[in-house]
């Protein structure tokens, strides 16, 4: 007794692809990232004090003040933005990523962008957390920090994986 998935049945029908490197799953994959992607794309408009605290401060120069001094904090030569600037950025480059994830021909060079957004990202959740294990920190942002740094492995992996093309799946059994 032969079932559809178990091959070929003397029927002349090719064993389903089923492996888990297709290219649905890929496909499947690429679009669970750009939800994720869209939706934090959105999270960094709508509530950017979400993100507020993985910004470096190395990175910030002060939020514009009217009437004062715009160059003061702004000694370290990657402080071009304020923190509210790099949440926009950041958000804003997540929507082009979730956009670019879902699409074949852009796909590979999305993904390795992301792989180095995510990993640049570990310097911000490092900073956050030594801050929150800091004299000013508090319990609750020493679990979410404690929480959001470990969530950069996955993120990283994933995104690397989607770097590699998509190839067919080797037919065991079939007609060559």
């Amino acid at each position: 007794m032969s079932f559809p998935w178990s091959g070929p049945a003397g029927n002349g029908l090719p064993a389903p692809n089923l492996s888990l490197h297709g290219p649905a799953i890929q496909g499947l994959s690429a679009a669970a990232m750009g939800a994720l992607l869209l939706a934090s794309a959105g999270k960094h408009f709508r509530d950017p004090g979400f993100y507020r605290d993985v910004v470096p401060e190395y990175l910030c120069r002060p939020d514009p003040e009217p009437g004062g001094d715009q160059s003061a904090g702004a000694n370290h030569p990657l402080a071009i933005l304020s923190r509210d600037e790099w949440i926009a950025v950041s958000g804003m480059l997540e929507l082009a990523a979730a956009v670019g994830i879902l699409l074949p021909p852009t796909r590979k060079l999305t993904a390795t962008a992301l792989t180095a957004m995510f990993t640049a990202f570990l310097a911000g959740h490092i900073d956050a957390l030594r801050k929150a294990y800091g004299p000013q920190g508090t319990p609750l942002r020493r679990k979410i920090h404690s929480a959001r740094l470990p969530l950069q492995a996955p993120l990283i992996l994933w995104a690397w994986s989607l770097r590699k093309p998509v190839q067919p799946a080797p037919q065991l059994g079939g007609v060559v």
